[in-house]
C-alpha cells in the first residue's frame, strides 16, 4: 500500500490529477481544489488517502504531472 498526499494549500485546482487518475483524485465541490476520493481517505482527512498497489502508478502519473508539485506518494 502506498499513501498518497495532495497539498490543498498549494493545490490551484487544474484537474489534471483527477482527469489523469479519478480513481484516486477528484475535484472538491466546496472550494474546486483536489482531493483523494472519499473512499481511499484516511480518516476523513480529504488531503490524505491510502492506496492500493495497482493504484499506485495512476497516482504517480497525477503527481508527476502536477503543475504546482501538490501531489506525494509514497
Amino acid at each position: 500500500m502506498a499513501k498518497v498526499i495532495v497539498e490543498r494549500d498549494i493545490c490551484i485546482g487544474c484537474g489534471l490529477c483527477w482527469g489523469t487518475c479519478p480513481e484516486v483524485f477528484e475535484q472538491n465541490a466546496d472550494d474546486g481544489l483536489s482531493q483523494v476520493v472519499a473512499g481511499l481517505q484516511i480518516n476523513g482527512e480529504i488531503g490524505e488517502g491510502q492506496i492500493e498497489e495497482n493504484l499506485e502508478e495512476c497516482a504517480r502519473q497525477a503527481a508527476d504531472g502536477c503543475p504546482v508539485s501538490a501531489i506525494t506518494v509514497e
